[in-house]
């Protein structure tokens, strides 16, 4: 018979090997990374992939985004889907994104970028939200050069990516936010967000106790680390990096989807921006992963995703629910 102790260590053991996923806890990458290599899913003969292309520079340090582009449009100028990879703002890279966009890029109606940023290892707070708007602002300049439609620009990211997207979303206009990196003269402003499990309001995360990561209040936890010290050193910083912040009445229409079990992001982040996006009265829609955790997907997602892209950057007439959603069996 195992014993009390032992069959503690090993529940606790097994969730840490489950929550470690590339979408969250992912070990830091030196300064200069090596591009990443080839993708490992093969994409459809209709998509062109463009690998490292530069959208600004910090200093020296060339930012870059990847892009996926339909071999034959649907139309023209397309909208675009923006994609902004996860990994608690210490690791991930812009890779993660072509996957999660090739069906956008492959069904022609939807020119695509999956976006490479500064991780915390490199660079604090708030140089990962400068990056981010930099890439908006290089789409929207470049928009005759692709054909791409500059007002119809959404957003899509998950765990640290769903935290920098909704800043996108609340933040349009916020000078302190910009940065100088790229297109300096174009508008940061997305038409739409899809956050997946992003933290919104980093003082309220602090009280948030988790396993199998140093919690938010921690000196070592991925939100002190992005913020250059712990959260309770570093308020105001945090109030500036939280996307309820800025919540307010012209933003775009948001998707938040999150799972109720969630070890790493709790669901309250999820609710306290759906509920600040409503009390501004900005338009939101919130999708309960039910029995969900950190890392969502699954056919059903996917269809509320693409409804919701086709809605408000194509005009259709189509409905996107926010009916709770079954958790995918492992």
């Amino acid at each position: 018979m195992i014993a009390p102790k032992q069959k503690l260590a090993f529940v606790v053991t097994m969730l840490a090997a489950l929550v470690a996923s590339p979408l969250w806890a992912q070990p830091p990458r030196p300064k200069a990374a090596k591009p990443a290599g080839k993708p490992a899913m093969r994409l459809p003969d209709s998509v062109v992939l463009e690998r490292d292309v530069e959208y600004g520079r910090a200093g020296d340090r060339p930012l870059t985004l990847d892009i996926l582009r339909p071999k034959k449009p649907n139309a023209s100028p397309l909208p675009v889907i923006v994609f902004i990879h996860g990994g608690a703002w210490r690791g991930g890279n812009k890779s993660g994104g072509i996957g999660q966009l090739a069906w956008a890029a492959a069904s022609g109606d939807y020119f695509c970028a999956s976006v490479g940023y500064r991780l915390s290892g490199e660079a604090i707070w708030p140089a990962q939200i400068h990056d981010c708007k930099a890439a908006i602002r290089w789409l929207k300049a470049n928009a005759k050069k692709y054909a791409i439609d500059p007002e119809k620009i959404g957003v899509w990211g998950s765990s640290a990516g769903g935290h920098l997207v909704s800043l996108l979303g609340t933040s349009g206009g916020v000078k302190e936010l910009e940065g100088k990196n790229g297109s300096p003269d174009a508008s940061s402003r997305v038409a739409c967000v899809v956050d997946f499990c992003g933290p919104s309001d980093f003082l309220a995360a602090a009280k948030f106790k988790r396993i199998a990561m140093p919690p938010p209040a921690k000196a070592d936890s991925p939100e002190s680390l992005l913020l250059g010290g712990p959260i309770e050193e570093k308020k105001e910083a945090a109030k500036a990096a939280s996307p309820v912040t800025y919540a307010s009445s012209d933003d775009p229409p948001f998707l938040i989807v999150h799972g109720t079990n969630d070890p790493l992001v709790q669901i309250e982040q999820a609710e306290l921006l759906h509920a600040a996006l409503k009390k501004a009265g900005a338009p939101s829609t919130f999708v309960k992963i039910e029995g969900g955790g950190h890392g969502i997907g699954g056919p059903e997602v996917m269809e509320r995703v693409r409804a919701f892209f086709d809605r408000h950057l194509r005009g259709k007439d189509v409905e996107v629910s926010d009916k709770p959603i079954e958790a995918r069996k492992q």
